[in-house]
């Protein structure tokens, strides 16, 4: 089991986001409200070490303009979703945890990650020979002429319209793209 004050911060970040956090939809308050009850057992529950579960953090990438995101097309269960991934001792917040991994799997320098999540997704996974992930993701913005480049984690990235997602795509995945276009609203509003 990883030393537990290793994730303190990264914890209590989790924390104060979500209890602050108005949710975008009744499921993700739902699911806000579960991962809320799982942080209750402390900074373990960051780590992926934790088998009743432990927080994960995406990125729906939009580019600039808001008429493309960009997917990965995942080598593990070959659906299209969101980048993102595990905590890492390292991560100080969930935002910077899903702006780590969205440049790690794009290969995109300059991403800009909005704050406030955009959604909150429980589903079950195969960690540790079944557990869940409690998934908060976020809007990231690309720069203007941004050229992806696949790692190793993806079999391809693609560039989508909002509208014509491809298939197959991840479950959860399209409900992203509303709170995520409304993320760029706000920003450039703002």
């Amino acid at each position: 089991m990883p030393d537990t004050e290793t994730y303190a911060d990264l914890h209590a970040d989790a924390t104060a986001v979500l209890s602050r956090w108005t949710a975008t939809s009744p499921a993700a308050a739902a699911n806000r409200d579960r991962t809320l009850a799982l942080l209750a057992a402390g900074p373990v529950a960051m780590s992926r070490a934790h088998r009743p579960g432990h927080l994960t953090a995406s990125a729906l990438v939009l580019d600039a303009t808001g008429a493309r995101v960009l997917l990965c097309l995942h080598g593990r269960f070959r659906k299209w979703v969101q980048l993102g991934g595990h905590c890492e001792p390292g991560d100080r917040t969930l935002a910077a945890a899903a702006l780590r991994e969205a440049t790690e799997e794009s290969g995109i320098a300059g991403l800009v990650v909005d704050p406030e999540p955009i959604d909150v997704d429980v589903h079950p996974v195969a960690c540790q020979g079944g557990s869940l992930h409690y998934d908060v993701r976020f809007a990231v913005l690309a720069p203007a002429g941004a050229t992806e480049r696949v790692s190793a984690e993806s079999e391809a990235l693609g560039w989508f319209p909002p509208d014509r997602l491809p298939e197959p795509l991840a479950d959860g995945t399209v409900q992203l793209v509303a709170p995520g276009l409304a993320a760029l609203a706000r920003r450039a509003a703002g």
